[in-house]
């Protein structure tokens, strides 16, 4: 007896069906990766910032906080506050890694990173300081990252804050016309 199309064709559409529908479950699971490309009005790298970020549902991104000079936001995944970015331009004499040397403590174990004029970098944030010039003075742009958690891995952690601090601290000073 010779097979039909319909007989043949069957386990084909049954295996297309069965596939699809293990795609669909792994997809609705609950749990995805964000794509961030800007937060506090600038670009971020996505591949960084997503490292920062833990799986979830929803992520929601507030910067109402933001005033000029002073960018802030903060990166809330499943209603938990998971990244907290601030931006402060300062006047040249104020050495903001040491009026934060208590709160970098805070963060956890503290140590210089090779970021801008100076940076530490903690175990669930980071800071970094680097001279620029900003409509016409001569200024600091202060960059800070906190409430990190995430890659729970704390060496991880520690390395992807300082990639991602690297990275950002450039973009945010460009950002507010902070020129080096």
């Amino acid at each position: 007896m010779r097979p039909t199309k319909k007989s043949v064709l069957r386990p084909v559409y049954g295996a297309v069906l069965l596939t699809a529908l293990f795609a669909g479950a792994v997809g609705c699971g609950g749990d995805e990766e964000f794509n961030v490309s800007e937060a506090c009005g600038t670009k971020v790298d996505p591949e960084l910032i997503r490292e920062l970020l833990p799986e979830g549902d929803e992520l929601e991104i507030d910067d109402s906080l933001s005033d000029p000079d002073q960018p802030r936001c903060q990166l809330s995944v499943d209603g938990e506050l998971t990244l907290y970015l601030r931006g402060d331009i300062v006047e040249p004499y104020i050495r903001p890694l040491e009026i934060s040397a208590d709160g970098m403590r805070r963060l956890g174990n503290p140590s210089p990173a090779d970021i801008g004029d100076g940076a530490s970098i903690a175990d669930h944030g980071a800071m970094a300081v680097q001279a620029c010039t900003h409509k016409g003075e001569k200024r600091q742009y202060v960059l800070a990252v906190d409430g990190v958690d995430n890659p729970k891995d704390t060496a991880e952690r520690r390395r992807v804050l300082e990639r991602f601090t690297r990275s950002y601290l450039p973009v945010a000073m460009e950002a507010e016309g902070c020129r080096p």
